[in-house]
């Protein structure tokens, strides 16, 4: 099982399926990153020898931001929104949809479950 950016990719999938399983890679990057190392498009992870491995490793560090410094990035970015007391960054801090989405009925994955109302029976 190849450990890639700090992640074991599973070994009976398709490389380009796999390496997705890697937090900031989806398909059209991991398209790329087989491009660029010269692995055919139906080579299982499991095949993949030491050799070429290493060069998707390589890869990824030249040209791709995952994992641990890419969440670290997003977290940042969210803080200093916060931070600026934005409009964006006060949805961020109330816990409420961010980009525009009515809350008046839906917005339950954001708000969280429904608190019941004392006194309201109709």
């Amino acid at each position: 099982m190849p450990r890639i950016a700090g992640v074991n990719i599973p070994t009976n999938k398709r490389v380009e399926i796999g390496l997705t399983y890697i937090f900031g890679i989806g398909r059209k990057s991991s398209q790329d990153i087989c491009s660029k190392a010269n692995i055919p498009d139906t080579k299982r992870v499991s095949q993949l020898t030491d050799d070429e491995v290493l060069r998707i490793r390589e890869i990824i560090d030249q040209d791709f931001q995952v994992e641990g410094d890419l969440r670290r990035g997003i977290g940042m970015n969210i803080k200093r929104l916060m931070d600026l007391g934005c409009y964006r960054g006060l949805r961020h801090r109330k816990g409420l949809p961010v980009r525009g989405q009515r809350t008046h009925s839906n917005a339950r994955t954001r708000k969280g479950p429904a608190k019941a109302i004392a006194g309201k029976k109709k």
